[in-house]
């Protein structure tokens, strides 16, 4: 589904997963317990990772269009879906966003832009929260006082929605667990953005090191957290990439250690 590069929105707004489609309608909102009515994940034998589709649309494939079932989270994502920012320089810069960019807005690097108008809003919120009396109050944890046994919730984190659902027995031990964490739900949209970056640069089977800069790019804009979760410093993630033909033969292999 799509304008540019076409994919359905996810966010967690007004205590439901609101979905918009490409052109900014309503396309589904829902509690977070009802996730699994409406989000299920795919699996590839070239990947450790499930990739999440829109459980009513199936499973179509990477592809984008408007019959898609892939769908993003992150900061893009959560200013597509939004009516406006709860602080006032952060919604002059929400504004100046959506003038520049045209709503909705699916250029993939602009995951970059709306970041910045996120931490308009989080500098204006934090200087809100230490000025609260309440955040020096006691009352800080809540005693249970019965065995749980299904807990499912949903929280925006900077760089997209997280899905948490955990069950336990009789003694309140966990025996299940389901996590769909942001760079799940954004998994596929990054590897369609990483063939789009190899397709434009890999020319008759010749690879050039700018490639790996470009691959770094497509899929930092959904996800910046794979530096830390590599331990790598900025501008030093390792990289490897194999170029194969369509018969599966190795080609060239460049690699940023």
């Amino acid at each position: 589904m799509g304008l540019v590069d076409g994919n359905n929105k996810v966010n967690f707004y007004d205590g439901k997963i609101r979905v918009v489609d490409p052109k900014g309608k309503e396309f589904a909102k829902f509690k977070p317990q009802e996730y699994l009515n409406y989000i299920a994940e795919h699996v590839e034998p070239w990947s450790y990772v499930k990739f999440t589709y829109l459980k009513s649309k199936g499973w179509k494939g990477f592809v984008d269009g408007d019959d898609t079932s892939i769908y993003s989270v992150a900061p893009l994502a959560r200013l597509n879906v939004s009516d406006g920012m709860a602080t006032p320089e952060a919604q002059k810069a929400y504004d100046e966003y959506f003038k520049v960019l045209g709503r909705p807005v699916h250029h993939t690097l602009a995951n970059h832009y709306a970041r910045v108008v996120e931490m308009v809003y989080a500098a204006e919120r934090i200087r809100e929260l230490i000025n609260d009396p309440e955040i020096t109050s006691k009352d800080i944890r809540v005693i249970p006082t019965e065995t749980p046994k299904v807990g499912i919730g949903v929280v925006e984190a900077p760089r997209g929605t997280l899905f948490h659902h955990y069950q336990s027995d009789e003694k309140g031990i966990l025996n299940k667990a389901n996590l769909i964490v942001a760079t799940q739900n954004n998994s596929s949209r990054m590897a369609m953005s990483v063939e789009k970056a190899a397709k434009g640069l890999i020319k008759k089977g010749e690879v050039s090191e700018k490639l790996l800069n470009m691959v770094e790019m497509a899929f930092r804009a959904y996800d910046p957290c794979h530096a830390c979760a590599t331990h790598s410093l900025p501008g030093q993630m390792p990289l490897l990439v194999r170029v194969r033909d369509r018969e599966g033969r190795l080609l060239e292999e460049i690699r940023r250690d």
